[in-house]
């Protein structure tokens, strides 16, 4: 097992690694992260729906949080590039390896890349029918949990995504302390899991989750679907600019906080500070 010493001192590598792809390979690889994190959305907005308006709803929740994960183990495996996790470039940044500039056109096109990979999925999945399962159960639920997050407040949206990556970024941080492939899976399931099942806010997430929503509510079945349960009240509120306004802006400046302030500039005051002072 690698020490935290080890992990921070071997993601100034993982760093260096990652911005020296081209701007093509960082849309790309993010085009597929994004594809694999709506995917786990997918799955456990299906999950969800099974139990909702139930008495076993709190167990539907618990369903959708184990489900999840699975999104960020094919990121780290198969090969892909998820801003939230690349916010630990920040260590490299800080112990003077690579520039603030090269962190940041790192994260905007591996961003950008998410943001196109999640609306591929989202297209699939809701042209393609999935959410007409249970009787239309899928579409209530996509529908209800976009309206959910494009009606949170601002402060809200921001601190529950400082949650989301202070776990999302340690879950990464410790898959780097295994040395094998199951212990990187164990390692990377329970924060997830954890942030899913707290309502915490994951941007690249929330890249499917409520643009699925938003396209599922202008199908007239899936609408009527919805209407009858929740009624209409939140609906207006669930637009392309409210996405940005009430949600994806406010989550991913709190997911920055969280991953590259809370963990990133946490550890690499910990354990490379005293480092980068002896070499200067």
């Amino acid at each position: 097992m690698n020490s935290p010493k080890e992990i921070a001192r071997n993601y100034i590598a993982i760093g260096l690694a990652k911005v020296k792809h081209s701007i093509t390979k960082m849309l790309v690889l993010g085009i597929l992260a994004g594809m694999f994190i709506a995917l786990s959305g997918v799955g456990a907005t299906i999950v969800q729906a099974t139990l909702v308006n139930t008495t076993f709803a709190s167990v539907g929740r618990l369903l959708s949080a184990i489900v999840f994960p699975t999104g960020l183990i094919m990121v780290m495996f198969a090969g892909s590039e998820l801003f939230t996790g690349n916010c630990l470039i920040i260590i490299p940044v800080l112990q003077k390896e690579i520039k603030l500039r090269e962190m940041l056109k790192s994260c905007l096109f591996v961003y950008i890349g998410n943001f196109i990979g999640s609306l591929l999925i989202v297209v699939i999945t809701v042209y393609g029918g999935t959410y007409s399962l249970f009787g239309g159960g899928a579409a209530v639920n996509v529908i209800y949990t976009a309206v959910a997050k494009v009606n949170l407040p601002f402060g809200d949206a921001l601190l529950r995504g400082i949650a989301c990556n202070f776990l999302v970024c340690i879950a990464v941080w410790i898959s780097y302390a295994a040395k094998d492939i199951m212990g990187k899976v164990i390692t990377l399931f329970f924060p997830v899991m954890l942030f899913v099942l707290c309502g915490f806010e994951h941007s690249v997430a929330n890249m499917y989750f409520i643009p699925a929503g938003l396209l599922a509510s202008m199908n007239p079945v899936y609408l009527e679907a919805y209407t009858s349960v929740y009624g209409n009240a939140n609906l207006p509120r669930l637009t392309w600019g409210a996405m940005f306004t009430g949600n994806l802006i406010p989550s991913t400046i709190g997911n920055i906080i969280g991953g590259s302030i809370l963990v990133g500039f946490v550890y690499w005051f910990i354990y490379l500070r005293e480092e980068l002072r002896d070499k200067i």
